[in-house]
């Protein structure tokens, strides 16, 4: 299967169900779309319903289902993306994992602003992995 010579790294360091998930259904996407953007993007999106981003891999979500407005939508939509964090996760299930990755200011913030942060940490914490594999 090609897709998984080509993981991406943070799907590399996730489980063996998630780089699954992702690798199969880029695998379908490919056939039927070519191989090009909106392959990756369904791919992406399929990983989503089961697994969210939490730093630099991805873990299983407790609820399988959509994460974001966009994925509630479809691939081909332009509505925004949470980049992984599962925005349609309880305050509470947000707050913890604002907490695991160390995120400053977490217990006052609202509902969409802990996915903001919780962004920005997993695209941090996946810039030092992927500095780390480089030997930076």
């Amino acid at each position: 299967m090609p897709a998984r010579e080509n993981l991406p790294s943070t799907i590399k360091r996730s489980p063996q169900k998630a780089q699954d998930t992702y690798a199969e259904t880029l695998d379908s996407a490919v056939e039927q779309y070519g191989d090009g953007e909106r392959a990756h993007r369904t791919a992406f999106a399929s990983l989503k319903h089961s697994f969210e981003k939490v730093g630099d891999h991805w873990e299983a979500k407790e609820q399988r289902g959509p994460s974001d407005a966009q994925a509630e939508g479809g691939v081909d939509t332009d509505r925004p993306t949470a980049g992984g964090v599962d925005a349609n996760a309880s305050k509470k299930h947000l707050l913890e994992v604002a907490k695991r990755l160390d995120v400053t200011g977490r217990s006052r913030m609202t509902k969409d602003e802990l996915v903001d942060a919780i962004q920005k940490a997993n695209a941090a914490a996946s810039r030092k992995a992927l500095d780390a594999e480089r030997g930076d």
